[in-house]
Order: C-alpha cells, then structure tokens, then sequence
C-alpha cells in the first residue's frame, strides 16, 4: 500500500495527508540542509567549496523525493545512486544523507522492506569502502565500521517503529470504518422491521374490514359503514406512522407530522382497534410499564401487534388473552389465540411473522416462543431482560 491509498483520517503524521504543498516544502528543507549545511561547514571550516557538480548531485537527490509516494522505491535508488556518488568524489563534507534519510524511510513505511534492507547492505558496504577505492579516502577503521553498522541499524529500528505505529493507525480506521458500515446496516435493518410491522398489521386490518364491508353492504349497512369508517381511521393512523419512519430517511423528521412513538401505554388503543376489527380482545396488566426503556418498549408493543395480526389472519374465532407482567428485572408477554381449534403456526403460509418477533426479542436480549396451547389455538410468550435493556 503506498501513502496514495491510505485515508487522510488514517495517516500517523495528522489528521489530513500530506498534499503536494507538503512534499514540495519537504524537498525545500531537505535541499537547505543538503547544499545550505554542506556550504555552510566548507566555508567554516575553510575547505574546498561545494561547486556546480556537488549542488547538482545533492539537488538531484532532494528533487527525487517529489515522487516518493508514487514510486518510493525507485526514490530510494536514485537518492542512494547521488549520494553515493557525491560521497565518492572530493567535495566538501555535511549533512548529505538527509534525502537518502526520508527516501529510506518512506520506503519501510509504506511496506518494502526487502529493497530497504538491500540498500543497508549495500550502503554498509559501499559508503566506506568506494571513496577509498577511487583514492579520494583513506581506508575505514574498524571503529569507522561499526559506528556506521550501529547507525543503519538505529535507522532501520526507527522506520520500522513509524511504520508499526502508521499500520496500528489504519487498522484503528478501518476498524471505525467497518463499525460505521455496521451501525448504517443496522439502522436500515431497524428501519426495515418497523416498515413491515406497521404495514402488516395496518393492512390486515383494513383487509378484514374491507371483507366484513363487502359482506354487509345489502344487509346491514350501518355495519359496513362502520367498517368502512375503521378502515379510514387506520389508514390515516398508519399513513403518519409511516410518514414519521421514513421522514428518518429523508432527514427531515422536524417537517414530518408524528404519531406518538408506539409503546405499551397506548396498548388500550391498539387493543380497541383490534376489537373493532372483530378480534375480541381481554388485556391484563399487572406491574409499571409507562417508564420502560425505549428500545425495550417498541419492541414489546411490536410484539403484542404482530401477534394480534396473527390472530386476525388465522382465527377462525377471534378471541385473543393478552397479558403483560413487569416486575423489576423481567418483562413477560403472553398473547393467547383463546378462540382458535386449530393448530396451525400463523407462519405455516410462508410468512415471517414469529422470526420477525424473535429477532424483536433477540434485539434487546430477550427471548420468544411460539407455538400451540393446550386445548386448541396458538400462544406467544416473551420474556424481555429490563435491566440489559436500561
């Protein structure tokens, strides 16, 4: 991976990358050093000057690293071919290793470390010996040969801790980058539950009494009036409800009118609904549920509508038990099809009804079990932890 590839949130040295600005006052500090310190020691120490040739071969050097990032390697040659060869000859001495430096260390931090630990063996071989064979230097010391061994060394120990801490940094990106992708899958997936459990038991609703209406349209037409008219107060119940859920999507929830977010206080109401569709319904709570946490509520109230859609579609006569304990640590939800004789699950068409309410249960670390009851009909029962969900 070359520093092209790496986000700008993710790169060690900031919290943006380095653009050309960067590189071009990097070149211009690295060829002050270069020429402006190796001038600056041959004057003082009254030596030979610098000259056309050494300016060259140390501007050549400085200039590479403009193309560091793409080509970091190739960087590392050239800046290793001029500095050696400006070492070679009888120039001036100075600090004449800053580009082979950072064109060294660019090269460890994005990944090659082959080409790096080539260039020190041929730097620890090369640097002291070629001046020496050219006759430009004296023989190196075997003192001269070990301080330069420990300074590759202490070079390459330094990259590689740039480059540990520059890879830990792009881990920890990716890792956020992973966990917001899972936050946005999850939302959606959230958003989706709530799009199916609003329109699922909205429709069946409006299914049953478009029935019941047909049915009673010759007969008794006050009857299918009032079906008529239950249809109409759902419809436009369900039409904020899901103007409010996907006003999320939009992100324009202030402009968007809301029902009241669907919790176990306004059971009384989804329980009236069901009566009028013809579902008879029998509530009984016992402990507090008007402080519960949110998460824990919608999925509850989910739950109990789902199961009294259920009741709606399958019963052959509608009469449900719902009943809703809440002590200090559990809350417990049981929804009994009382009036149906059949055994049959109300996802056995195909539906996904009960998956959707254990994934429901499962989301705020509880559980939920359906299945048939004794004597006949259908039972759904939950257990919801409060504390987990807190």
């Amino acid at each position: 991976m070359t520093t092209r590839d790496v986000p700008n949130e993710a790169l060690p040295w900031g919290r943006r990358a380095p653009g050309r600005a960067f590189d071009i006052g990097l070149v211009a500090v690295v060829a002050l050093i270069q020429i402006g310190g190796t001038a600056g020691a041959a004057a003082r120490h009254g030596g030979r000057p610098l000259g056309v040739g050494g300016v060259l071969l140390l501007a050549a050097g400085a200039l590479a690293l403009l193309f560091r990032r793409r080509y970091p390697v190739d960087v590392l040659a050239v800046t290793f071919v001029t500095t050696l060869a400006y070492w070679s000859l009888p120039l001036p001495r100075g600090p004449i290793f800053a580009a082979l430096v950072v064109a060294f260390a660019s090269v460890v931090i994005t990944g090659h470390r082959t080409a790096a630990l080539w260039s020190l063996v041929l730097g620890f071989v090369a640097f002291p010996w070629l001046p020496y064979l050219v006759g430009n230097q004296s023989a190196p010391s075997l003192a001269n040969i070990v301080g330069l061994g420990a300074w590759l060394f202490a070079l390459f120990a330094l990259a590689e801790v740039v480059r540990a801490r520059r890879e830990r940094v792009l881990e920890s990106a990716r890792s956020h980058e992973e966990a917001a992708r899972r936050q946005i899958a999850d939302e959606r997936l959230r958003i989706a539950r709530e799009l199916h459990d609003s329109v699922a038991h909205t429709i069946s609703l409006i299914n049953l009494q478009a029935g019941v209406a047909l049915h009673l349209i010759d007969d008794d037409p006050a009857q299918a009036r009032r079906a008529l008219a239950t249809i109409k107060d759902v419809s436009k119940e369900s039409l904020v409800e899901l103007r409010s859920i996907l006003g999320v999507l939009r992100q324009v929830d202030e402009d968007v009118p809301r029902a009241p977010t669907p919790g176990l206080v306004r059971l009384p109401e989804l329980v009236e609904r069901s009566r009028v569709s013809g579902v008879h319904v029998t509530l009984d709570v016992d402990g507090a549920i008007d402080h519960l946490p949110r998460n824990l509520d919608l999925a509850a109230y989910r739950i109990v509508q789902e199961s009294l859609t259920n009741v709606a579609r399958h019963s052959d006569r509608p009469k449900a038990l719902v009943r809703i304990r809440a002590d200090q640590r559990v809350l417990g939800i049981e929804v009994a099809d009382e009036g149906s004789g059949r055994d049959v699950s109300p996802d056995a068409g195909g539906g996904n009804g009960i998956a959707g309410m254990k994934e429901r249960a499962a989301s705020v670390g509880g559980w939920l079990d359906a299945g048939p009851r004794l004597g006949g009909g259908f039972v759904v029962r939950a257990r919801l932890p409060l504390a987990s969900s807190s």
